[in-house]
């Protein structure tokens, strides 16, 4: 999936905070440290930066959510930030977005803090980020 791809899915998701531009996403793919996982209709970027790694954004088209497609993706993105290394994952989500926040704590992020308007939306309000965490566990060669 190549950056115009993925911002035009992300532009299906997203209004506050606001969607990307392809042109973010290329400069961000070629950061150190950042990677992607793609489906055809989802998409997750995160950064690995020394023992942690964050997850930058998770979009899944309306069209395709509730179809296991972004539980694939963080499944995936989880994987490889442990075999780059990773011991603790991080996010930052839209306190009013309850479905992602519903999606973390099924997959054992716990709530970290709180950014405080951090987000702008499209009409100028304020909307407070939820910092959320996980460890992860070494793999083992059992």
């Amino acid at each position: 999936m190549n950056a115009r791809e993925m911002a035009e899915i992300h532009a299906l998701c997203f209004r506050s905070p606001r969607p990307w531009r392809a042109d973010e996403f290329a400069d961000l793919l070629r950061s150190n440290g950042v990677f992607a996982c793609t489906r055809a209709a989802g998409l997750i970027l995160g950064r690995l930066a020394g023992p942690e790694a964050e997850i930058l954004t998770l979009a899944v088209a309306p069209s395709a959510q509730r179809q296991g497609i972004a539980n694939e993706l963080l499944d995936e993105f989880e994987r490889i930030a442990l075999e780059q290394g990773a011991v603790q994952l991080f996010l930052e989500v839209a306190n009013t977005n309850h479905g992602a926040i519903a999606l973390y704590r099924k997959h054992q992020y716990r709530d970290a803090g709180i950014r405080k308007d951090y987000y702008a939306s499209p009409r100028g309000a304020k909307v407070s980020a939820l910092v959320m965490s996980k460890p992860l566990e070494p793999l083992t060669n059992a």
